[in-house]
């Protein structure tokens, strides 16, 4: 049942619960109430996020100011490269400042004149704001700043351990994360606003070129001609007689009498061409006369061979006039 507790006054403090509660979905008419509700809301939830950072704010007491220690050109370049080459550091996180790193480096300056002071996360220009708001809580001398995130602190000639290490006004540790989920989420709900405010600008120049779409009618571009579907204007024919002539001269039906002339024209032109045409006839006879000859080179072929090889039993050559060539039998 703790733990049960212990959850649920954890959601309570949680940044993501904070906002308007009501529907989730909702219909709008067009685009400009939509993001009018989203910038309504956001803006409620800005309201609420700043209201619960002054929870967190912690008034500055007077301190005692730290006395001016004029350092010469030498030892600062002495001292800085001594906290270069040395391992002590501090980090500062995502809570920020907080008695806990004032503390560190009270721990550090027990047994090193120097200590670096490491601001991870850190934009370029809070580097500085760091620098003072730490050099007011801690007393001591920042001597260099190394890139946008890296601070060395000096702690004095005269320096003396305090009893309290970490500052009266300053955060504990759990109310430091906190405030700093509280800081993130205030930053992106502004960045979300700029956003939307941006989106209603666009919307409403669009509504000022285009007109509102909510005022046309679903059918208007049904109804609105178009280029490629313009009808084709109608050429009207200037001579009547001359269309009345092409349509007659192409009449789908032909006479009966036209057909039969048609067809006897056509018998006459291929019976003339056979007849005047003698070439076919002779190329049909040199055919023959190239056959007879290639029979009568076979058979002067075969008695040349007969003789050649005499009357020897192992070999007879004959003539197959079924398969036109020579057939020969080998006896053993």
């Amino acid at each position: 049942m703790r733990e049960k507790q212990k959850r649920k006054a954890a959601n309570k403090r949680d940044p993501r619960w904070l906002g308007v509660k009501g529907k989730k979905k909702k219909k709008f008419a067009n685009a400009e109430e939509r993001i009018k509700d989203k910038l309504e809301k956001a803006k409620i939830k800005e309201a609420m996020l700043i209201e619960r950072l002054k929870r967190y704010e912690v008034p500055k007491l007077q301190c005692p100011a730290p006395k001016p220690h004029d350092l010469t050109g030498e030892e600062r370049f002495y001292l800085k490269k001594m906290a270069q080459k040395g391992s002590n550091y501090v980090p500062v996180g995502r809570r920020g400042i907080f008695g806990g790193v004032i503390l560190n480096m009270h721990m550090h300056w027990k047994k090193h004149e120097t200590v670096e002071v490491i601001c991870k996360p850190c934009k370029p220009c809070q580097v500085h704001e760091y620098a003072n708001e730490i050099a007011r809580l801690s007393g001591g001398i920042p001597i260099h700043i190394i890139g946008d995130d890296t601070i060395i602190f000096y702690r004095g000639k005269n320096y003396v351990q305090p009893e309290v290490m970490s500052p009266i006004d300053t955060l504990s540790k759990k109310r430091a994360l906190e405030k700093s989920k509280y800081e993130q989420s205030l930053e992106s709900v502004r960045h979300f606003i700029a956003i939307a405010e941006k989106e209603l600008e666009l919307y409403y120049r669009h509504v000022a070129l285009y007109g509102s779409p909510n005022s046309r009618s679903p059918n208007s571009i049904l109804d609105s001609p178009k280029r490629g579907n313009e009808e084709p204007k109608r050429i009207e024919p200037t001579v009547e007689g001359n269309l009345d002539s092409t349509i007659s001269g192409f009449s789908p039906a032909l006479s009966e009498a036209e057909i039969d002339s048609t067809d006897h024209e056509l018998s006459e032109t291929e019976d003339d061409f056979l007849g005047e045409d003698p070439s076919v006839g002779k190329i049909d006879l040199d055919d023959d006369n190239v056959s007879r000859n290639d029979l009568d080179s076979c058979d002067e072929g075969e008695e040349t061979l007969t003789k050649m090889l005499g009357s020897s039993p192992l070999y007879r050559s004959g003539w197959d006039a079924d398969n036109q060539g020579f057939q020969s039998e080998n006896k053993l």
